[in-house]
């Protein structure tokens, strides 16, 4: 399958919001993205997310081998409200969203079962962002200096969930 096909629409809908899911050992957390990068390095399809350190995701995905990323085609502008400005250190965000996952398909985090596109991602290379290496006039999006860390998934699949 060409995982690059229809990117426009995909993004466009990640602009929105999407669920970042990551399990590792038994924690399993899910968060709000609105920023996500698609394209080919080093000869594979790639999805870039970026997560911050203050997070509770980070956390996770730091010693994470795996990721997913679920792009609802409906609205789940509440889901993805609370996922994205509550912390998984104080509240069980699937089960206070009542949402579910389904066991990935070559993943070992699992999707978010939700109708829309999902991507099953293998974490390549990771790398943190520094003051050093970002432009002056970004600065503004670090007021609190929590740059993120940078996480490239080679994508293992993409599929649709109607």
């Amino acid at each position: 399958m060409n995982y690059l096909t229809s990117m426009d629409s995909v993004l466009e809908k990640i602009e929105k919001g999407a669920f970042l899911t990551v399990k590792n050992g038994s924690r399993i957390n899910t968060m709000t993205i609105g920023w996500a990068t698609f394209g080919i390095i080093w000869r594979k399809p790639i999805l870039m997310v970026a997560v911050r350190p203050t997070r509770y995701t980070f956390s996770i995905i730091d010693t994470a081998d795996t990721f997913t990323v679920s792009v609802p085609s409906a609205d789940m502008s509440k889901e993805l409200e609370f996922c994205g400005t509550k912390s998984g250190r104080d509240f069980d965000k699937l089960k206070e969203c009542g949402l579910k996952t389904l066991k990935a398909k070559k993943a070992g985090s699992p999707v978010i079962d939700v109708p829309g596109d999902h991507f099953e991602c293998r974490i390549v290379f990771k790398t943190a962002m520094t003051p050093e290496t970002l432009v002056k006039d970004y600065e503004y999006l670090y007021p609190h200096r929590d740059f993120h860390t940078l996480y490239f998934g080679e994508i293992a699949d993409r599929y649709e969930i109607n």
